[in-house]
């Protein structure tokens, strides 16, 4: 699988992804190919690019609701962009974030199971809008498992989406750069502030935004976003630099004190991150397939050597001493290899 950005698109490539307009109306089918007026329309969608099937590449598997979890980014992207520009740009009123507020705690702010958590390629201009929804998203999930009520979820969710709304002014020398400087840091947060003055909301979101950054004065709707905010950064994919692995961003989420460990563990229980039928990579550099899930610690499962065709429970003090899970095998869109086929011979 290859991420192909647009202006390199061609006609005839094959789908890795299914492609929506803003409404969620499906245009293009995974596995179809690109017809050649499909270029134009892509780049009337605002997409920086898409994901392509190498010739001989079968279609990764997508179950439906990793599908719908696809519309529902493409359309609720495109909604948070148009109520940010609307609040820093033509200082209305956000119009839709109520609505998608109610769609999100629809969606996810209610559910009884794990979820496959997938984030878009972001480049430094969509960053900011993507960023939001994940952020959002992780926050109805982990809200749900600590049983929030239904109006601090509601604020909560709200602040999730405005929290770095300020952002979205922030001068291309800045977005464009790896690595920032003190003066970077101080012109990125008097941005957030000045997006937070801007905002037309109440003073409850207001405070979860600032509170999410201060770890004396949180409270739980701030420590949420605190974790789903970070976490998100940590893990996503984008143009400027490599992801942080699910693994190495959990140890550092539970192994820092400004993260609260009981909104880790919720975030642990709300999406799929080493169940079974993931591949891995271990410390002792061996390639692995977990073929059962550990409930009580996820990062100590039951995992397949490929290499060695054995079986490490790491589980048991004595082997997770000398092997942990390093990584977890990804394709090109961030999403982990699942190996079914493998996984039912040792069910």
């Amino acid at each position: 699988m290859l991420f192909v950005k647009v202006d390199d698109l061609k006609a005839g490539m094959r789908l890795a992804r299914p492609v929506y307009n803003r409404n969620g109306a499906l245009i293009y089918e995974r596995n179809a190919k690109l017809p050649p007026q499909g270029i134009y329309s892509i780049k009337n969608f605002g997409l920086i690019g898409l994901y392509i099937l190498e010739p001989a590449e079968p279609l990764p598997p997508m179950t439906p609701e990793d599908i719908e979890f696809e519309r529902f980014q493409t359309m609720s992207v495109f909604t948070i962009k148009d109520d940010f520009k609307d609040v820093m740009i033509r200082k209305k009123e956000p119009s839709a974030t109520e609505k998608l507020v109610i769609n999100i705690i629809k969606q996810y702010g209610n559910l009884d199971h794990k979820i496959n958590f997938f984030q878009n390629l972001r480049s430094k201009e969509d960053y900011v809008y993507k960023h939001a929804l994940s952020s959002a998203i992780l926050c109805a999930l982990i809200s749900n498992k600590m049983k929030i009520s239904r109006k601090d979820q509601i604020n909560l969710i709200k602040a999730a989406i405005f929290h770095r709304i300020g952002e979205v002014l922030l001068p291309l020398s800045i977005k464009n750069k790896t690595e920032l400087n003190d003066e970077d840091v101080e012109v990125i947060k008097k941005c957030i502030e000045d997006g937070l003055s801007t905002l037309k909301v109440s003073d409850d979101i207001k405070n979860i935004i600032k509170q999410a950054n201060n770890p004396h004065t949180q409270n739980d709707c701030a420590k949420i976003l605190k974790v789903a905010s970070d976490y998100d950064s940590m893990t996503a994919m984008n143009f400027m630099q490599e992801p942080m692995s699910e693994i190495t961003a959990l140890n550092k989420l539970g192994n820092e004190k400004k993260y609260d460990k009981k909104v880790v563990d919720a975030l642990i229980k709300s999406i799929n991150i080493l169940q079974a039928g993931v591949c891995v990579e271990l410390s002792n550099n061996e390639k692995g397939l977990v073929i059962k899930q550990n409930n009580d610690n996820i990062l100590r499962p039951v995992v397949l050597s490929f290499n060695k065709n054995k079986i490490y429970d790491l589980s048991i003090d004595s082997v997770f001493v000398e092997i942990q899970i390093k990584d977890i095998m990804k394709t090109m869109d961030n999403r982990a290899i699942i190996d079914q086929k493998r996984l039912s011979e040792y069910s």
